[in-house]
């Protein structure tokens, strides 16, 4: 179950996400080393991790804001780390 103290250990895919200062939200659809792939009704945008804020909304109704250096690592080495804290 995702919550808001381990959204950087699970998968981003499919997750509700805002970039925040840009005005930009969709559907996390792509996610790479360095970058999340967020589709909207206009298409799919690509923003770099590092030096992006990003705000995502858990299943439960929930925003965490996230900084894109904490998840800026390919998803399934980001899965297996353990952070103990990080917010």
């Amino acid at each position: 179950m995702i919550t808001e103290k381990n959204l950087i250990n699970h998968e981003l895919i499919g997750l509700k996400a805002e970039v925040a200062g840009k005005g930009f939200s969709g559907e996390v659809v792509l996610e790479t080393k360095n970058m999340l792939g967020i589709k909207a009704v206009n298409g799919i945008k690509r923003f770099p991790k590092l030096g992006t804020s990003f705000v995502f909304t858990l299943p439960n109704g929930k925003r965490v804001s996230v900084s894109g250096k904490k998840i800026s690592s390919r998803a399934e080495d980001r899965i297996k780390t353990k952070v103990k804290k990080w917010q």
